[in-house]
């Protein structure tokens, strides 16, 4: 009962991180801007590295979000304007991750925070951080159900972009960039290759079982919490594509 009472909260948490990067990451896959998650949550960390490097850690969300806002909305004009965007994403990203490097070198503890920021441990998670995460992802999630497809154009983009900033805001803050990354692309990768269940629905039960894995492993035999759900959630995840995702011209 004590370790139930330990743990919940981080198995809460996983699930709602799930719940709502799915929703982003079957839209990121089929526009085929597969890097946007991973630039935005980098540009989004150099707003917690500067509050950690030289605030004290102070004001860490609106700066964070301050960031990622920045990066979404740079990206949805460049969906719309500028040519070969991926590659341009691609750069935003390496624009971020060294522009954290070089805020961290003025820390002592500038390798321990990077890694904290790339995969961060939810293992220890507070009912807190659960009830703020429920409140924010069931905000969102009704945007995106509710308003996002009855919209075009260039609002639509701002909508899109924008919502995910304010999503990968908060969830690089509880999980840490790359987890952000598997979460979004793993379950909705293998959802879209297979052919028996709607998309949606098996990036949410395909999800929650490997992150449940994830945190059972990760606790069971002491291992990082976030590097744990990534080899388990993207192991799995290149199994089924390998299984079910051949091509048509094989």
């Amino acid at each position: 009962m004590q370790l139930v009472e330990i743990l919940w909260p981080a198995f809460a948490l996983g699930l709602l991180l799930v719940f709502i990067h799915a929703i982003f990451g079957l839209e990121i896959i089929r526009r085929g801007v597969i890097f946007t998650d991973l630039a935005i949550g980098q540009i989004a960390a150099i707003g917690m590295a500067i509050s950690v490097a030289f605030l004290n850690g102070e004001y860490q969300t609106p700066l964070t979000l301050l960031f990622a806002l920045s990066a979404g909305f740079i990206i949805s004009y460049a969906s719309k304007h500028i040519r070969y965007v991926e590659a341009f994403i691609g750069l935003l990203y390496a624009l971020g991750i060294s522009s954290i490097m070089l805020i961290l070198a003025q820390s002592s503890e500038g390798m321990e925070l990077f890694n904290k920021l790339s995969a961060a441990d939810i293992l220890f998670s507070s009912p807190i951080d659960v009830l703020k995460a429920f409140l924010l992802y069931g905000a969102i999630a009704v945007v995106m159900f509710l308003i996002y497809p009855k919209t075009s154009g260039m609002i639509k983009e701002l909508i899109f972009f924008s919502s995910l900033a304010v999503t990968v805001t908060s969830s690089v803050q509880n999980a840490g960039v790359l987890v952000v990354f598997a979460l979004l692309i793993a379950p909705a990768y293998a959802a879209l290759v297979q052919k028996r269940w709607q998309p949606l629905w098996f990036s949410w039960i395909f999800g929650t079982v490997a992150t449940v894995l994830a945190l059972f492993i990760s606790y069971r035999f002491d291992l990082p919490t976030g590097y744990t759900i990534i080899a388990t959630i993207v192991t799995i995840s290149l199994s089924i594509v390998l299984l079910f995702g051949k091509s048509n011209s094989d």
